[in-house]
């Protein structure tokens, strides 16, 4: 497959392209620049790292194979929305995506599995959430922005809060961070984000991990810290079972270790 198309609200071109590598497998890129893979004939296989390891979080909100109810902020080639409808079939999921010309193409050359359960909105992932009143997820994942030139008023705790108030008691919120050395956004994030645990009378319940490769908390690298909250203490058998799942080498930060980096 060779398929491209102008996304005329941000002036680049969206292409599929075979991975070169697996039958049945694609990637997605935008302006030149890869931005998601999916293989269609066994979505429940996540190629890029940061995605693993989200996926990896979202095997644990639940026992196996029970659906879950996902809320997916940045649809991207919607793999993440692919695997959950393969590991936990009849999960109701929705999706919130800006380019509406980007889902459109996405949807037209990678068609969902049979069965998915998927809810499509266009628009502003923070002006959209009004639309998710009084639900509940038991996953929300935001992966829309990579460092400092992240939409402002997508990476502040006001916005977090926000979003942790539409998780279930036993939800988790997942973000991925995209950053350079020395990972002063994504330092911040992290701060950011135990803020809005503080908010709402959760100081003493809710809990923040960041998962990565472990050179990326020396902060000398480049790459993706995916941070994980919780409005529950982070369990601590979470953090053995992820870092025996990888993609290795793991490292799961929490309580001083966390704070201790974010400083």
């Amino acid at each position: 497959m060779n398929a491209s198309r102008l996304l005329r609200g941000i002036g680049a071109h969206a292409t599929i392209t075979d991975d070169g590598f697996t039958p049945g497998a694609y990637i997605l890129s935008i302006g030149g620049a890869e931005q998601s893979h999916v293989d269609m004939a066994r979505p429940q296989d996540i190629s890029y790292e940061y995605l693993r390891r989200i996926g990896n979080v979202l095997d644990l909100a639940a026992p196996a194979g029970e659906p879950l109810h996902a809320l997916h902020l940045g649809a991207g080639a919607l793999t993440l929305t692919r695997y959950l409808q393969a590991t936990r079939p009849g999960s109701e999921q929705a999706a919130v995506e800006l380019e509406r010309e980007l889902l459109d193409f996405v949807l037209a050359h990678l068609p969902l599995p049979e069965g998915t359960r998927l809810e499509t909105v266009i628009g502003d992932a923070r002006e959209s959430l009004d639309r998710f009143a009084g639900r509940s997820f038991d996953a929300i994942v935001l992966d829309i922005f990579a460092g400092p030139d992240a939409p402002a008023h997508l990476a502040t705790s006001d916005f977090y809060a926000e979003l942790i108030a539409l998780l279930s008691p036993a939800g988790v919120l997942l973000v991925n961070v995209g950053d350079d050395p020395p990972l002063a956004f994504a330092r911040r994030q992290i701060r950011e984000v135990q803020a809005a645990l503080g908010t709402g009378g959760m100081e003493t319940a809710g809990d923040v991990a960041a998962l990565a490769q472990r050179d990326m908390f020396t902060g000398r690298y480049p790459g993706n810290i995916v941070l994980g909250a919780t409005r529950f203490p982070w369990p601590a058998e979470w953090t053995q079972q992820l870092l025996a799942a990888g993609p290795h080498p793991a490292a799961v930060l929490t309580g001083e270790d966390l704070d201790r980096f974010a400083g």
